[in-house]
């Protein structure tokens, strides 16, 4: 679904209260209905403190709304190169929140297939702020149709059985996090190959090395706690529930060494620049949108040649196309309202939203 759909960034008008609204055009879905019919349906059976949830769904007759929490914190690894300090604690504690949020599903019968750094989230941009897992476009709900064998994932974090097309499980999961997990202690992945049929051979063998010097600084625990996940055979795998019961999770063995300049200096140099920051920065709207939520200093709104106050004009700059329509959804008739610019009193319905676009996929 990200592939053809728009996000963007609104504020419901009675309550203030900000939300992100993927706006899907209803003909780039013709033939792929059943993608979107499966990932509403594990969005509707979720609620849980570190996934994104699904809070409405509305429909025009071109396009489909789904209304998202809205996380502004930005993206795990720009998260971790901005710190001045990093330790394996500080990963222990990321990796417990992302093994609970996985097991929830796991419990719940779901297998998210595409667990990976792009799709962890930090709710808000709070020193302490949880990480929030995102995007379920690839994922399935056990025992809904065929046993999972599809190839599908993100290569470099893909299971072994997934390459090797066999019948998989939940398992596909728990190596995927195992991969996250040794790519936030050292900022490299496990695998890596120019050629995509080398990297699959290194996956399906599960060649990995815990590489002198950026290990050397590293606990026998954390090693430990990895080789379990990244286990070759998914029956010999650990489970979430095994994981979060490994002493570098729930224990006191992750250091407190800071390893901060070794990892941001390998995720710089191995990971691309994040999309958000590429795209139209979140954070900066919800800031603007709050500035106009607070009111005005003591001074008083300076004003642009516009007539608007200096902060609206920004988000006037940033205002993009989209549709206005009145939808229905279970809970009524409610009216999702976007224009060519935000504008600073929004007509409307009660429930109506005002948006801008923050990114487009």
């Amino acid at each position: 679904m990200g592939a053809f759909s728009e996000v963007v960034l609104a504020e419901e008008k009675r309550t203030q209260r900000l939300v992100a609204i993927k706006c899907i055009p209803k003909k780039a879905l013709e033939g792929k209905e059943n993608n979107i019919e499966n990932e509403i349906a594990v969005l509707h059976r979720i609620k849980h403190p570190n996934i994104v949830s699904l809070e409405d769904i509305f429909e025009s007759t071109s396009h489909l709304y789904l209304v998202m929490q809205l996380v502004s914190g930005g993206e795990l690894f720009d998260r971790i190169v901005e710190k001045g300090f990093y330790t394996e604690r500080d990963a222990s504690q990321l990796i417990h929140q992302i093994l609970d949020a996985v097991k929830y599903l796991h419990d719940m019968g779901i297998v998210h297939r595409d667990l990976k750094p792009e799709n962890l989230l930090y709710y808000s941009m709070d020193e302490d702020s949880k990480i929030m897992i995102s995007d379920f476009g690839l994922s399935k709900i056990e025992g809904t149709g065929s046993v999972m064998s599809t190839a599908c994932g993100t290569p470099g974090y893909v299971a072994p059985e997934v390459l090797a097309q066999k019948p998989y499980s939940k398992a596909v999961d728990c190596w995927s996090i195992g991969v996250i997990s040794y790519i936030l202690l050292c900022g490299y992945p496990p695998f890596y190959d120019e050629n995509d049929a080398k990297l699959f051979e290194q996956i399906l063998k599960a060649e990995y090395e815990f590489d002198s010097p950026y290990w050397d600084d590293i606990s026998d625990s954390a090693k430990d706690f990895i080789c379990h996940l990244m286990e070759k055979d998914p029956l010999k795998r650990y489970t979430c529930e095994q994981a979060l019961q490994h002493p570098w999770i729930c224990g006191d063995t992750a250091l407190d060494k800071n390893i901060h300049e070794s990892v941001s200096a390998q995720i710089k140099k191995n990971f691309a620049k994040s999309k958000w920051k590429q795209a139209f920065n979140a954070t900066a709207v919800v800031r603007h949108m709050r500035k106009l939520q607070l009111g005005t200093s003591l001074e008083g709104p300076r004003q642009h040649r516009s007539g608007q106050p200096e902060e609206l004009y920004l988000l006037l700059q940033a205002g993009q196309s989209c549709l206005s329509t009145t939808s229905s959804c279970h809970s009524g008739t409610i009216s999702l309202e976007c224009s060519e610019t935000i504008r600073p009193v929004w007509p409307g319905m009660q429930n109506s939203y005002q948006a801008t676009r923050v990114h487009s996929h």
